[in-house]
C-alpha cells in the first residue's frame, strides 16, 4: 500500500539538492573577433575596388564628353567663319551707276569689291588680301560687314559678328575679321579678330594642322585637287580648308603600354609615352573641311593675291 505521504528521508534528500540556474550567457572568443574583423574588412576592400573602378569608368566617360564638346563648339565656330570668307557686299545703290528713267523696276546693283575708302576710319576688306591668310598654326577669314535696316530700330545694324562676338554695333570697321591661332606652349585654340586681343576658346589641345584642298589647273580641261599642307601662295585656287585637332583629356587613365591614338599626320602616337599633362590622357582627333563659298570669284570678278 502505497503511502499517503512522503517519508521524512525522502523529503529532506529533496530540499538538499542544488537549485538549477539558467545558462549564463558567453563573450566572443578571440578566435571568432578576428574571423569577423577579417570578413568585414575583405567586404570593405571589395566594395572600395569597386566603387573605384566604378569612379575610373564614370571619369573616362565624362572626359570623352568634355572632349567631344569641346570640338564640336570649335568646329562650330570656325566654320561659321570660313564659310563666309570672301562673301561681298550687294548694293542697291552702287555710285555712278545711274538707273534708267523709262524702267525704274530696272533697278542698278552691284558687288561692292573693294571697301576701302578713305575717309572711313574703321578697317577695310579687301578680298584679294583679306578673304583668308594663314600659317602653319594660324589661319585667318574675313568677309565684308555691312549695315541693313533692321525691324524695330531706327537704325541701321550689323548682324554680323567675328570668332568673339565682335565687332560692336558703332564699329567703323567694313570687315568681319576672325584669326584661329594655335598656341602650343599653352596648349589652348585662340581667337582674335578686328584688333580685339586674343582669348582662348578651347583648351587641350595636342595638335593642329591645317590642310588646303588647292585646284591644279596644270593640264586643260582635266583639273586636279590636291591636298597639301603648304600654305598657298595663290587663294584663287584653294577650294576648301581642313581642319584638324587633336584633344586631350583632364583625367589620368591606368592605360597599358602601346595605347595609340592616330594623329593629324594619319601616325600612331603612344599615349603612355607622352610627357608633360599629356601623360596618360585620353587623345581624340577631330577633322573637318570647310568649302570655301565665295572663292568662285576670287581670280575672276576680284583680282587674285
Amino acid at each position: 500500500m502505497t503511502p499517503l505521504f512522503p517519508a521524512a528521508h525522502e523529503v529532506m534528500a529533496k530540499r538538499s539538492q542544488p537549485t538549477r540556474r539558467p545558462t549564463a550567457q558567453k563573450g566572443m572568443t578571440l578566435v571568432e573577433l578576428m574571423v569577423g574583423i577579417t570578413i568585414g574588412l575583405l567586404v570593405v576592400a571589395i566594395a572600395t575596388t569597386a566603387l573605384m573602378v566604378s569612379r575610373g569608368v564614370s571619369g573616362t566617360v565624362t572626359d570623352a564628353s568634355g572632349i567631344q564638346q569641346q570640338a564640336s563648339y570649335a568646329i562650330r565656330v570656325i566654320g561659321a567663319q570660313m564659310r563666309q570668307a570672301g562673301s561681298l557686299f550687294l548694293n542697291p545703290n552702287p555710285t555712278g551707276i545711274a538707273t534708267p528713267a523709262t524702267a525704274s523696276y530696272l533697278q542698278r546693283v552691284a558687288f561692292e569689291t573693294d571697301s576701302r575708302d578713305p575717309t572711313n576710319v574703321g578697317l577695310p576688306f579687301n578680298p584679294a588680301l583679306n578673304t583668308i591668310n594663314s600659317t602653319s598654326t594660324s589661319i585667318t577669314s574675313g568677309y565684308r560687314r555691312y549695315k541693313d535696316k533692321i525691324h524695330g530700330s531706327v537704325d541701321e545694324q550689323s548682324l554680323m559678328r567675328n570668332c568673339l562676338g565682335g565687332p560692336i554695333d558703332t564699329s567703323t570697321d567694313q570687315i568681319v575679321q576672325s584669326a584661329f591661332t594655335f598656341d602650343a606652349l599653352k596648349s589652348e585654340l585662340q581667337c582674335s579678330g578686328n584688333n580685339a586681343p586674343a582669348q582662348p576658346i578651347i583648351k587641350n589641345v595636342a595638335e593642329f594642322q591645317l590642310r588646303y584642298l588647292v585646284q591644279d589647273n596644270a593640264i586643260k580641261g582635266a583639273p586636279v585637287i590636291r591636298n597639301t599642307t603648304t600654305v598657298p601662295t595663290n587663294w584663287s585656287q584653294v577650294q576648301a580648308v581642313e581642319v584638324c585637332m587633336v584633344l586631350y583629356g583632364s583625367e589620368r587613365i591606368d592605360m597599358p603600354v602601346g595605347s595609340t591614338y592616330i594623329g593629324c599626320s594619319d601616325a600612331a602616337v603612344d599615349m603612355s609615352t607622352l610627357p608633360g599633362d599629356r601623360a596618360r590622357r585620353m587623345h581624340m582627333r577631330f577633322k573637318n573641311v570647310f568649302q570655301m563659298r565665295s572663292q568662285g570669284l576670287v581670280g575672276s570678278a576680284i583680282p587674285a593675291i
